[in-house]
């Protein structure tokens, strides 16, 4: 019996926190924190693949950092826009689902590349021409990505996750996808180096 009542309050306990992470009050922390550790955990992965293949000596910890504060920003994004979209566009059928699917494709998805590739270049002090050669060279790769992907997941998002998951789900689905997402970002072979000209102003100076 004394087993018993024990586990029955540890579950409770443990229901009692996951209600607390995922209230409303709390949700927007919740989605920050999940966002900042499953986006560094895709680039730890990508970061240890790339030193198996001889591309990295080892760890880069600031890389890691950056693309960790990048998924913030998603996060945040993700956030507001699934309580948007739900608030605009009620109901769970068949119809609604697909129009939220073609949606979020449409406004979401090349709203959430642009604030990866801007917020990494706020980090990194990257200049306006390289954030844009970054977005020219680079942002079309997630996109076409994110069609293959994200439209079945998002489907199911939007059909059986309540909205206060849906960052979660999301992060979960897209820790494969945060892999690529890195080794995107950071290949070096279809990146144009402008900081040999001393007349571009940096980022920082514009902040």
């Amino acid at each position: 019996m004394c087993i018993s009542k024990t586990l029955v309050s540890a579950y409770k306990k443990i229901c009692n926190f996951r209600e607390n992470l995922f209230s409303m009050k709390n949700l927007i922390y919740t989605n920050m924190a999940i966002s900042i550790s499953l986006s560094a955990t895709g680039d730890v992965l990508e970061q240890h693949y790339e030193i198996l293949k001889g591309e990295l000596t080892k760890w880069n910890v600031e890389r890691t950092r950056n693309m960790a504060f990048s998924g913030m920003t998603i996060g945040i994004i993700c956030h507001y826009w699934y309580r948007y979209l739900d608030s605009k566009m009620k109901g769970r059928t068949i119809s609604i689902v697909c129009k939220k699917v073609l949606i979020d494709q449409l406004i979401c998805s090349p709203l959430c590349i642009s604030a990866f590739f801007l917020t990494l270049a706020v980090l990194e002090r990257n200049n306006f021409l390289e954030l844009k050669n970054e977005i020219i060279t680079k942002a079309h790769k997630l996109y076409i990505a994110e069609w293959v992907v994200w439209p079945p997941a998002q489907f199911i998002n939007f059909y059986f996750i309540p909205t206060k998951y849906r960052v979660l789900y999301d992060n979960i689905i897209s820790l494969g996808y945060d892999v690529y997402t890195s080794s995107v970002k950071h290949d070096n072979q279809i990146k144009i180096d402008y900081r040999e000209n001393p007349s571009i102003n940096s980022l920082k100076n514009i902040l």
